[in-house]
């Protein structure tokens, strides 16, 4: 293995693949400063802002691998820590002039914001767009000209210069990127020919709304960790545009069912805010979800699914929200919702009911005849698997029939085993091989 490098290097990289395919791989994990396709060899080179970013990325890519339009692509650290000018020259891709400028600000002693900038290089010519980002190096910004030769000249006039005396010195370079995408329009980042952009993504503290590339979708929460599960695509049959948060669920088990069950098979694709079960037609509920996205992936994926004796109906509800109330059940603030930590390990997961469970947070010292005894009374086991991952037991517990595996998780996710509290997920697996992990 290489050292670490911020700069990251892609093999089987097809002539059908395009720079945004590689930026939207990548931008879930930080900010993309250089890329450079080397199209006779199949390979690019790419730099993230800064080293952890890179680390990050290739952490995630070692256990999911990485695909673009059906393609498996490589992904490992360069042995070059930095993309200087003489490797792009070398790519045929040099210090190309652009409109888009990359600038680093060094003995940044006072705080530089989206306006300061703008003062600095807006006499140079019409500035479109200005995103500005905090990195382990000091902080950079990219600055978009409407036209390269405004760029051309406020690099050579601003080049070294320091904004402040004695401080804020600017290094700038060109960038290669063709467009900045901005989302928001705040302190950090600025659509100047477009002023109608929110100030912060809705019902979300403001952080840096910045994607360079891929596809924005406005009411997610956690587009990055979509985008990082999904490769920077969705599972098919899943649009990303529904922003309804409400699902109406229908020929439940009247006898069988409750909140908490509900909540422990609707939480496998989003953070739940509360469930109600309908007293008029006590085989109805309502489940609101954290979004649409999740929303649409709980209709998705449930449709038609079988639990206790009935086969589902799940469709999106005429109700924006649930109004709280005496007969509401809140799980807005549950520690056991999935989607607060790893959010894109979770999406990932996202499947319908198969008939293989996992579980996982069991006891250190748990058996395989403790867990088949715990699970047992839901259908006929076939085989069991308890293995360790990163230290911490967990198991695969494979059912004769997805009803089965679905009343389990839904009966036994949150349920406590030798003093633990044991979660439960649906495998994708479809066997259980002797050495498998």
């Amino acid at each position: 293995m290489t050292e670490p490098s911020k700069v990251i290097h892609v093999r089987n990289v097809g002539h059908e693949i395009s720079e945004n395919d590689l930026l939207q791989l990548f931008q879930p994990f930080g900010v993309i400063t250089k890329l450079v396709m080397l199209r006779a060899k199949n390979q690019a080179l790419l730099q993230m802002q800064d080293v952890p970013s890179a680390i990050n990325a290739l952490q995630f890519y070692t256990n999911v691998q990485p695909t673009i339009r059906g393609r498996n692509v490589y992904v490992q650290f360069s042995s070059h820590q930095e993309l200087t000018t003489m490797e792009q020259n070398a790519q045929g891709r040099g210090d190309e002039p652009n409109r888009i400028l990359l600038v680093t600000i060094h003995h940044m002693l006072y705080p530089i914001t989206v306006e300061v900038l703008h003062q600095v290089f807006s006499p140079h010519g019409f500035v479109e767009k200005i995103v500005t980002f905090q990195k382990s190096a000091g902080f950079q910004a990219l600055i978009q000209y409407q036209l390269r030769p405004s760029a051309v000249v406020a690099r050579s006039s601003l080049q070294g210069r320091n904004i402040y005396d004695g401080c804020c010195q600017l290094d700038i370079q060109f960038s290669n990127l063709d467009e900045l995408q901005v989302n928001y329009n705040n302190e950090r980042s600025r659509d100047f020919t477009n002023p109608n952009l929110p100030a912060e993504q809705k019902g979300r503290p403001s952080q840096s709304g910045y994607s360079e590339a891929g596809v924005a979708f406005p009411q997610m929460a956690n587009a990055a960790a979509i985008a990082a599960a999904f490769g920077g695509g969705l599972p098919p049959g899943i649009t990303g545009t529904n922003d309804r948060c409400t699902v109406l669920v229908s020929n439940l088990n009247s006898d069988r069912i409750d909140e908490d069950k509900l909540f422990n098979l609707f939480s496998l694709y989003g953070n739940i805010i509360r469930i109600k079960l309908l007293r008029n037609k006590p085989d109805h509920a309502l489940v609101q979800m954290g979004d649409g996205f999740q929303a649409e992936l709980a209709v998705h994926f449930l449709k038609g699914a079988l639990l206790f004796g009935k086969r589902l109906e799940v469709n999106f509800s005429k109700h924006p929200n649930i109004t709280q109330g005496a007969d509401t059940h809140e799980y807005m603030n549950s520690n056991l919702n999935r989607f607060n930590r790893n959010a894109a390990k979770n999406y990932r997961y996202c499947c319908s009911p198969t008939k293989m469970i996992h579980l996982s947070t069991l006891p250190q010292d748990v058996t395989e005849e403790e867990i088949v005894s715990h699970l047992e009374e839901h259908g006929s086991i076939v085989n069991t698997k308890l293995f360790e991952m990163n230290g911490k037991k967990q198991a695969l517990v494979l059912f004769e029939t997805e009803e089965q595996a679905t009343e389990a998780l839904v009966c036994k996710h949150a349920s406590s085993l030798g003093g633990s509290i044991i979660r439960i997920s649906f495998s994708q697996l479809q066997s259980i091989r002797e050495n498998s992990q």
